[in-house]
């Protein structure tokens, strides 16, 4: 890829875990909208719940993710008892008890739950759903926070799959992102998870952060394949100081250039698949036994607010303050901030704050831009007649391409769609062609690659 090709395309779109996507968001759904959408699901609809724990200890500063920090527990055991209360709120208004086969913790930091109350979390799901023999439970985790004797209550809580956060080795990048974490501190920890029976093992890793070099790249891919994970994400730094504040302690000048950038994403890329991992869509890799790799190849991948995922169920119900969940019938947020969520909860209202209803173009479109996201390949004709949205128009966005194509990112077949192996990065760009809501409403977006 030429120079003149990474800047012309050094542009900032929607990185499309949902469409709509949430700036679009709107009041008019709240927890009425919701109470009913839920009463109306289909009982035989499986399930995914996702749990947001909205708290750190310590700010990372390249983090973008709604967090606060706190020093003590009692806030930490507070939110908990709402986010309980929330639990018994959703399962009351489903038309009967259904089945959860996916389960996700995220945050902040879940790792702020002290060990024994993920008997209390699992005591309250397992007495309101019925969980599936062959549930994923997966965990994020924080290696600088986590003991032996806290892993030990997740597997006896059932969990089965944890997220590590690593982003860089490289003690400068980490003292610039203020996140300190030595590599033997994260192999001891992933040692601990293997030794209580938690072999599914996610790690983050980033580009694009201050001080980053190509070697350092190159060693951060070669230590963390030596320990064994099934999937790697490799995400780009997004950096929105005028979202997040806290990222203002980032110099820019530290930061990469496009260029840069480019050298480093297809660096690490080329790197993890010499190692034998699968690509999957843009930034996540697989071990070839895992279940992605395998959902790569049948064409049965999938993504949602938590990246690329083999989670098929097509409704989930998300709890705590600012999470997002979705249904059949559209899209839910919770209030934020935690103040406004408590309250809502005790009040006996079901939380949500914003939203979005979906039609059958929305349908159709989401299901498109998924496609190209996860295949890199779509045919436009097949989506219209199976979502029932507008075939014309669809075609017509196709014109937005022609620069792509040009450029050799993707190439038009009659109604298909492609993205061509060297375009795999710009994937992001090729499906905003078909996003009818870009340029409308509020908001602003992380780069594309």
């Amino acid at each position: 890829m030429t120079t003149d090709l990474i800047q012309k395309y050094d542009l900032r779109v929607p990185r499309y875990t949902s469409y709509p996507t949430s700036p679009h968001f709107n009041d008019t759904v709240d927890g009425a909208t919701y109470k009913g959408w839920l009463g109306e699901l289909d009982p035989k609809t499986e399930l995914s719940l996702y749990f947001h724990i909205p708290f750190c200890d310590e700010m990372c500063w390249f983090c973008g993710c709604y967090t606060k920090i706190v020093k003590r527990y009692e806030p930490v055991k507070d939110y908990l008892d709402a986010l309980l209360t929330e639990v018994d709120l959703v399962a009351d208004a489903l038309p009967t008890r259904m089945t959860a086969k996916h389960l996700h913790w995220g945050g902040g930091s879940p790792t702020m739950l002290k060990g024994e109350d993920w008997m209390a979390i699992m005591d309250k799901l397992r007495s309101r759903f019925d969980l599936a023999d062959d549930a994923e439970i997966a965990v994020e985790l924080d290696p600088r926070t986590a003991t032996e004797e806290y892993i030990a209550q997740l597997e006896k809580a059932g969990v089965n799959r944890a997220s590590i956060g690593v982003q860089s080795y490289e003690p400068k990048v980490q003292e610039a992102i203020n996140r300190i974490q030595p590599y033997e501190t994260t192999k001891e920890v992933i040692g601990w998870l293997r030794a209580h029976s938690i072999t599914r093992i996610n790690m983050d890793l980033m580009y694009g952060l201050p001080h980053q070099t190509l070697e350092e790249m190159d060693d951060m891919v070669d230590k963390t394949v030596a320990l064994q994970p099934n999937r790697i994400a490799l995400f780009g730094y997004a950096h929105v100081p005028w979202m997040k504040s806290h990222q203002k302690m980032i110099h820019e000048e530290d930061l990469p250039d496009a260029q840069a950038r480019w050298d480093q994403f297809t660096r690490t890329t080329d790197r993890l698949v010499e190692q034998g991992y699968v690509k999957v869509g843009f930034d996540h890799f697989a071990h070839p036994d895992d279940p992605m790799a395998q959902a790569v190849e049948n064409k049965e991948l999938h993504r949602n607010f938590q990246g690329y995922t083999t989670d098929t169920a097509p409704a989930m119900l998300a709890f705590g303050a600012s999470a997002i969940g979705y249904l059949p019938q559209g899209y839910v947020q919770n209030h934020l901030p935690l103040k406004a969520y408590s309250q809502a909860v005790y009040s006996g209202v079901l939380p949500t704050a914003k939203g979005i209803a979906i039609d059958d173009n929305d349908r159709t479109r989401r299901e498109v831009i998924e496609r190209i996201m996860c295949d890199l390949n779509v045919d436009l004709s097949s989506a219209a007649e199976e979502f029932g949205g507008d075939r014309a128009a669809l075609e017509k966005d196709i014109e937005k391409l022609l620069p792509l194509v040009e450029d050799g990112i993707c190439e038009i077949d009659g109604d298909r769609v492609r993205v061509l192996e060297q375009g795999r990065p710009f994937i992001r760009l090729v499906a905003s062609a078909f996003d009818d809501y870009l340029g409308s409403g509020e908001g602003r977006h992380s780069r594309a690659v």
